[in-house]
């Protein structure tokens, strides 16, 4: 048996449909698929759970994470740690799958082996059209590079303690775990004979991020920090990167904790201030529930502050809220991701929450 893992967080539910009726469609039932929702808004989870109860193939379960980053590492390998089949297969929510993918998955199975897919490119507009898998028209091919669509070897991988969960947002991560394993001793088989997998379109992420604050949680140069993460992993021959306590996720208890507490500390954007948080205030914090609200300083926008400014007068140092967010999300990631926290940006973009249990 080969469980099938999807990691998934507010997308469209015809996309997830068209995927699912994919597999729905295989020639040979040999698998079983979990699917984890990271943390989506509840009226869109109970939205595709509903959906997913017409597969009987497919457990669902909902994760307490919508007020963290996406962190695909973390799904996983909350999924991985729990999984008892001898094989997984890191799924994708945007793909369509060939009718014989199942059987060629069961033809390559090898306890000693990874094995990833070449994946075609669907343009929007194809990706939008219901058609027999050959049928559609594929607007271009990955490369060798395309490290996403892999079978793994279940026990390898949990020797290896996972995917690095150092990975959020996106990026870095698949190629990861391909070094990782690769060290550990296991071949990486690159699969390109047939076309089995179509990805449908979407904007991604590094499209989507904006120089401003943003209500989607968003980190600048996440894509440059992971990749030269990436890198560093491959240089260091410790071929486990996260440490014993790997998927792991906020429990229910945990975030409706976090969610009720109410004593709130209000820290303005003076940089003074916001540097000493990061770098005393929250690593001396210890045995409770830490919660900030970070705002900008009312005398920033004064006209005292502006004319003093203007005349080169000495004036308070200010971050912005988006370094702010910056600079606390790269902290989180770096050092608390895995105590139980949230995250929040308020809808008016002029505030930022933060809440952390240690």
């Amino acid at each position: 048996m080969i469980t099938i893992l999807y990691t998934y967080r507010n997308r469209d539910l015809e996309r997830v449909k068209r995927s699912l009726d994919s597999l729905q469609q295989q020639s040979k039932k040999n698998f079983e698929v979990v699917f984890i929702d990271y943390g989506s808004d509840l009226d869109l989870a109970t939205q595709v759970k509903e959906l997913i109860l017409r597969y009987d193939f497919v457990k669902y379960e909902y994760v307490f994470t919508r007020y963290q980053p996406w962190n695909k590492c973390k799904a996983l390998n909350y999924a991985i740690k729990k999984t008892e089949s001898e094989y997984c297969f890191n799924a994708d929510i945007d793909i369509i799958f060939h009718p014989e993918f199942s059987n060629i998955l069961e033809e390559k199975l090898n306890p000693e082996k990874v094995l990833y897919f070449q994946v075609g490119f669907l343009s929007n507009e194809e990706s939008l059209k219901q058609l027999k898998f050959e049928d559609y028209k594929v607007n271009f091919l990955a490369s060798e590079e395309a490290t996403g669509m892999s079978l793994f070897p279940t026990k390898k991988i949990k020797e290896l303690q996972g995917f690095d969960e150092f990975f959020h947002f996106w990026g870095s991560e698949d190629t990861d775990i391909h070094n990782r394993l690769k060290k550990h001793g296991c071949e990486i088989e690159f699969y390109n004979s047939k076309l089995m997998m179509l990805h449908q379109w979407h904007k991604n992420y590094r499209g989507r991020e904006t120089k401003e604050l943003n209500l989607e949680l968003q980190l600048s140069k996440i894509v440059e920090i992971n990749n030269r993460h990436l890198q560093y992993n491959l240089k260091n021959n410790e071929p486990c990167a996260n440490l014993s306590k790997w998927g792991t996720i906020n429990s229910e208890a945990e975030f409706n904790e976090l969610d009720l507490f109410k004593n709130e500390l209000i820290l303005n954007n003076k940089s003074e201030i916001i540097d000493h948080f990061l770098f005393v205030e929250l690593p001396k914090f210890q045995n409770g529930i830490l919660s900030v609200r970070f705002v900008e300083d009312d005398f920033q926008s004064s006209l005292k502050y502006k004319l003093k400014k203007r005349v080169g007068k000495k004036v308070p140092n200010y971050y912005t809220l988006k370094e702010i967010n910056d600079k606390l999300l790269l902290h989180i990631i770096s050092f608390y991701h895995q105590y139980a926290y949230t995250y929040k940006i308020s809808n008016d973009l002029k505030s930022i929450s933060f809440k952390i249990k240690k």
